[in-house]
């Protein structure tokens, strides 16, 4: 019996892993669990999961079976299992809405999104969709600068009486006005902008909080990154970046406390697309300071990963703890999981942090919700009073 129903907004990339990995750790035994931070989260594992509904704006995959779908162009992600049963789920036509950029138009088909002709459909046709599949999480996994589709796709959530959980670099769970809403109707939301298992911006915030633990005074630094898939082309477009930058920049800065580097000195985005990576992401990260005595060090790092299977191994967890906070009747912002499966949540901690309270979250340990950035005015790492 299924014991989780997500539906999905774009399936893309990311989405292609997230159904792999779901039927990839369906047999294997507890020793076998390689690439999961948890197995048995809550009580539920990666089987749980199936996807009930599903939507999408390329012609390529509206109206095609989801298993199908997922391995249709311009997808591109490494393929780790194939044989995919049949869901009995076929692709809807989404809303295009500010989904598309326009240079796309400019490249070969295989690369890009190729619009359906089919009609759009209303906020009523979506809302109807998720009651009548009975999902209970929607997924968001629109291109970055599709700011009206997020919106769009949340408020459909609300309608419908579902969890939301926002992986894209639009600012939902971190918006009061947001929050508030999906409190109101006790459903549960995690966001904003899905962090890698092991990525760029995680490495280079645990690096950044080591260099606060060591008395390193952190004084430049950049992370560059290429890649060859589809969110990589759509972020050509830079007017579609300001949220993005702002999140990824955000989550490194918030690791320095008072310390925070001028603008000038921190350089954090994607900077170009390389059509051969495809789905493989290259990070460059860069920091200058000085240690004791003033003086001065670097450290450079290359990191080199398939992009979307790396967020699915984190995808999955979030989407169990939203699952927690529904048998729980908690509605509203989920502060440890946002912390530490999300680049922009609410409110920032460091990961050592974040990950004990997401811990205690799991474990039904967690007490009353912690609404306080903690206070780091003194200098010090200060440990959230809800973490029990």
């Amino acid at each position: 019996m299924t014991k989780i129903r997500i539906a999905i907004a774009g399936i893309g990339n990311c989405a292609s892993s997230l159904i792999q990995g779901i039927e990839y750790y369906r047999d294997k035994e507890d020793t076998e669990q390689v690439g999961l931070m948890h197995h048995n989260l809550g009580g539920y594992k990666p089987h749980d999961i199936k996807v009930v509904a599903a939507f999408d704006t390329d012609k390529r995959k509206v109206g095609k079976e989801v298993a199908e779908a997922m391995f249709a162009p311009p997808n591109c992600t490494m393929v780790f299992c194939k044989d995919i049963p049949a869901t009995g789920v076929k692709v809807h036509m989404g809303r295009i809405m500010d989904s598309f950029s326009e240079h796309m138009k400019d490249y070969e088909e295989k690369f890009r999104f190729v619009l359906s002709g089919k009609p759009e459909p209303s906020k009523e046709d979506v809302v109807r969709v998720l009651k009548e599949s009975r999902a209970e999480i929607l997924l968001n996994y629109l291109p970055v600068g599709s700011e009206e589709a997020t919106r769009f796709y949340a408020d459909c959530a609300l309608k419908a009486g579902v969890g939301f959980i926002n992986n894209m670099p639009v600012f939902i769970a971190s918006d009061p006005d947001w929050a508030a809403r999906f409190e109101e109707r006790d459903l549960p939301l995690i966001g904003d902008d899905i962090k890698s298992q092991l990525g760029a911006t995680i490495v280079h915030r645990v690096l950044t909080n080591l260099f606060m633990n060591r008395g390193v005074k952190l004084e430049r630094t950049y992370q560059l990154n290429t890649g060859g898939n589809t969110d990589f082309l759509n972020m050509l477009n830079r007017s579609r970046l300001l949220s993005k930058k702002k999140s990824k920049t955000e989550s490194v800065q918030s690791q320095l406390g008072e310390e925070r580097l001028d603008k000038e000195n921190i350089h954090i985005g994607p900077s170009d697309w390389v059509a051969w990576q495809k789905d493989n992401k290259v990070g460059f990260i860069r920091m200058e300071g000085k240690l004791f005595g003033d003086i001065p060090m670097n450290l450079e790092l290359r990191l080199s990963v398939e992009d979307s299977p790396n967020s699915a191994g984190v995808v999955i967890d979030a989407i169990r703890c939203a699952k927690l906070a529904l048998t729980r009747k908690e509605g509203g912002v989920l502060y440890a999981p946002s912390a530490y499966f999300f680049k922009h949540p609410p409110q920032q901690y460091t990961d050592d942090e974040a990950y004990r309270m997401t811990e205690a979250f799991i474990n039904g340990t967690y007490g009353e919700r912690w609404h306080e950035m903690p206070d780091h005015s003194s200098g010090e790492r200060q440990r959230p009073a809800a973490v029990v």
